[in-house]
């Protein structure tokens, strides 16, 4: 039973924060992520920083990918591993050495912009290594025990971490065109993790909401839609990887967000309207075909309006469906009914228009590119300080129904 003291959300209780994998990591990406519009903002205005030999905006992208998405995933499969296999949860020392190896990267990256302090560029590589590698050695032996379907989730990020180690030889060498691809890469992976797992919960989210309501959920699912769904991505990530001609880039970018919008109009999403806590799912989900769409306008016409289309895949699917999960999960797995506060459904909408104006803002009001870069690293970093407000205590204390975990 949940206790009305807690129905708030702001009620401590017991120190909590290591009893389950989602905790400390869904609290260190929220935290990140506010910390990080801001910092990006002062560099580009003071543009005092260096990243060593490559232009700073390749640190900002890198943090942003493994620190804050990296965080929310290493939240997510550490908590979904043990519901996949049956096995026990992680808690306590094996979480706390994670959150030390992750923070010892995020330290390091700070070094590596830094005039103050001068890290040598293999520690600062090393201490970014670390993390995704201990990782997926605390996940992959319930996995392997139980010859789970979702071992490829595992290999993706092993992916990760090689590219990632790709990305660090070429700060190394100060090689920018490594860099810009090795980055390029990753977002596409990532994305391939929000297809293969987004197309599992936002249909399944909303098919349990829908029943709830007396409804027949009518959720659709085509399996040819499936298939070329993830064909076209993985053929992204290859085509990304060797250079080839813009047109087939294009083409392909055109053909995923074809096939993920009618993925998408499958899952009923005019029916969220009334349940923040399901809407944003879909909204998230849907700037993937949004983002891949823009991509094609870009790569095949030089569209000026289509020119920010990697935000849309990154801040716009990325943050949304990372801030989306986030919360839901956060009351879920602590006892707590799903349903958000206002405050929560403030920050969902702040950081829809926030992606927004950084996607379009642009091309609408014209000579105005600081302008709308500042409007929309304020609404990403007011809706992560509502979460933050929201969720922290939630985070950190014992679950409403004195449960453990």
């Amino acid at each position: 039973m949940v206790d009305p003291a807690d129905a708030s959300g702001f009620r401590l209780g017991r120190f909590a924060l290591f009893e389950y994998g989602f905790r400390p990591f869904f609290l260190l990406a929220g935290v990140w992520a506010l910390v990080m519009a801001p910092l990006w903002l002062y560099l580009i205005s003071h543009g005092s920083a260096a990243f060593g030999a490559l232009p700073t905006m390749y640190w900002h992208a890198h943090e942003m990918l493994y620190g804050f998405v990296m965080a929310a995933v290493a939240g997510f499969m550490l908590t979904a591993v043990p519901s996949w296999t049956g096995a026990r949860g992680f808690r306590g020392t094996p979480l706390v050495v994670l959150v030390g190896l992750w923070l010892s990267g995020r330290v390091a990256m700070v070094f590596a912009i830094s005039s103050a302090v001068s890290v040598p560029s293999w520690v600062i590589a090393a201490a970014t290594l670390s993390f995704l590698p201990a990782l997926v050695a605390l996940l992959i032996p319930p996995v392997l025990r139980s010859l789970n379907r979702n071992m490829p989730l595992l290999a993706v990020l092993g992916l990760l971490w090689l590219i990632d180690g790709a990305f660090m030889w070429a700060f190394i060498r100060g090689d920018t065109g490594l860099a810009a691809r090795a980055l390029t890469l990753a977002i596409d992976c990532v994305l391939i993790l929000v297809t293969v797992i987004g197309g599992r919960i936002v249909p399944a989210f909303t098919g349990n909401a829908l029943r709830r309501r007396g409804e027949e959920p009518r959720i659709t699912h085509r399996a040819w839609v499936e298939a070329a769904v993830m064909a076209s991505m993985i053929a992204i990530a290859i085509v990304d990887v060797f250079p080839v001609q813009l047109r087939v880039g294009g083409f392909l970018a055109a053909l995923a967000a074809l096939m993920h919008a009618i993925r998408l109009a499958g899952w009923r999403s005019f029916k969220t309207g009334g349940e923040s806590i399901l809407w944003i799912l879909h909204v998230g989900y849907a700037w993937l075909p949004i983002g891949l769409a823009l991509k094609a306008c870009w790569l095949l016409a030089g569209a000026g309006f289509a020119s920010k289309w990697q935000h849309a895949l990154t801040m716009g699917v990325f943050g949304t469906m990372i801030l989306a999960v986030m919360t839901r999960a956060s009351l879920g797995h602590t006892g707590r009914p799903l349903a958000v506060s206002r405050a929560t459904t403030c920050a969902y909408l702040l950081l829809t228009a926030g992606v927004t104006a950084r996607v379009f803002g642009g091309a609408v009001v014209l000579n105005h590119y600081t302008t709308t870069l500042t409007l929309a690293g304020s609404a990403w970093s007011l809706s992560f300080l509502l979460y933050l407000m929201v969720y922290a205590p939630i985070l950190i204390g014992s679950r409403a129904d004195g449960k453990p975990g």
